[in-house]
């Protein structure tokens, strides 16, 4: 990393009193304060998050939605602690408060601290399976290394409990015998979940599990995932390209564009009445199954640089909806109905609204 950007990341500072205070008011199990990523090479630093802020209630499931490259995978990487160079955190804080022990900056801890938080107050479920399985173990060395390590467990103890979490997801204790190159597709990615849950975590995070997956095993891959939580209360951050799988499953979902949150809120108020364009257009990109027909519509454009993106609102450039402040003026994420929206229409009411689209060039 150029040294010229080394006062630029986060102090050891403990957390202030007031933090403190605030958070563990709020009920929640996890909240991000002003979070940025960025990416540094030779040339300018790619700002692929700024400034979220999120909060994660317990036993609920937050949804992240965006189209690929508006930093989803980035911010939950961040959240875990699992970036790597060139990626990193420049500001904020992410308060975790297990349910026993004092409230802990993720951001700021050590790789002590992380390492006792990981795998039983935390884990993460990858996109791939098969990169996230190590191949040349078979599957019940890595259930029971994981096991013996963070439970103490002795070697037939974690055997007989890997077996257990097998059966959760649904596959036979007799696959713990096979390498993951043995299991489909679908049992891969169920097995990277029961090994997510093997210490009981409080907050599991979930980057497109079902991506690699047809629409059947899909839907039985959530159904496992809301049976173990509605079992073992823990929450899940689930993030993936498609609303309206966020829609079925989540209890709130967050809209990411451009690295920032654009709007969040309960997932039936994002689909029922949406506040930023943006969420609009991702809604109306999927037919709906009830109801009369409607014509689809798609964005218009790309998606903007994350080194140089355009002033003022990210999205105006794709907006049918943009009027003359969001050229210039950046919107707070600002109350929306139950949730928050980044945008100007709703506290301007002179705001002009048209049916055309943007041109796809502009």
């Amino acid at each position: 990393m150029p040294e010229r950007y080394e006062d630029e990341l986060l102090s050891e500072e403990p957390l202030s009193d007031e933090l403190l205070s605030d958070e563990l008011l709020s009920g929640e199990l996890l909240s991000v304060e002003g979070l940025s990523v960025d990416y540094f090479d030779r040339a300018e630093p790619v700002h692929a998050v700024r400034d979220v802020r999120l909060g994660v209630r317990r036993g609920e499931t937050l949804g992240v939605v965006g189209e690929s490259g508006c930093g989803k995978s980035t911010l939950v990487t961040a959240l875990t602690r699992l970036e790597r160079p060139p990626a990193v955190i420049t500001a904020g804080s992410a308060l975790y408060r297990p349910r026993e022990g004092e409230p802990v900056d993720l951001l700021r801890a050590d790789e002590r601290q992380l390492s006792a938080l990981r795998w039983r107050h935390l884990a993460i479920v990858f996109q791939s399976a098969m990169n996230a399985l190590n191949p040349v173990h078979r599957l019940g060395a890595q259930f029971v290394d994981v096991l013996r390590a963070q439970r103490g467990l002795s070697k037939k103890e974690a055997q007989e409990r890997a077996g257990e979490l097998l059966g959760l997801v649904g596959i036979p204790a007799d696959r713990l015998r096979a390498y993951p190159h043995e299991l489909s597709g679908g049992m891969r990615q169920r097995a990277t979940i029961a090994l997510a849950l093997a210490c009981e975590p409080e907050l599991v995070v979930m980057d497109e599990p079902t991506t690699a997956v047809d629409v059947v095993m899909q839907r039985q891959i959530l159904k496992q995932i809301g049976k173990l939580q509605a079992e073992f209360g823990f929450s899940v951050v689930f993030v993936t390209h498609d609303l309206s799988l966020l829609i079925e499953i989540a209890d709130r979902i967050a809209v990411m564009y451009a690295g920032r949150v654009v709007e969040v809120g309960p997932a039936r108020q994002l689909y029922e009445n949406p506040a930023h364009p943006y969420t609009a257009a991702l809604r109306n990109a999927f037919p709906p199954l009830r109801g009369p027909r409607r014509p689809l519509t798609g964005i218009p454009g790309s998606p903007p640089g994350l080194r140089h993106p355009p002033a003022g609102c990210a999205f105006h450039p794709r907006c049918a909806s943009r009027f003359a402040p969001c050229d210039t003026e950046e919107p707070e994420l600002l109350p929306a109905g139950a949730g928050e929206a980044a945008c100007h229409l709703p506290t301007h009411a002179d705001a002009p609204r048209t049916e055309e689209a943007p041109d796809a060039t502009d």
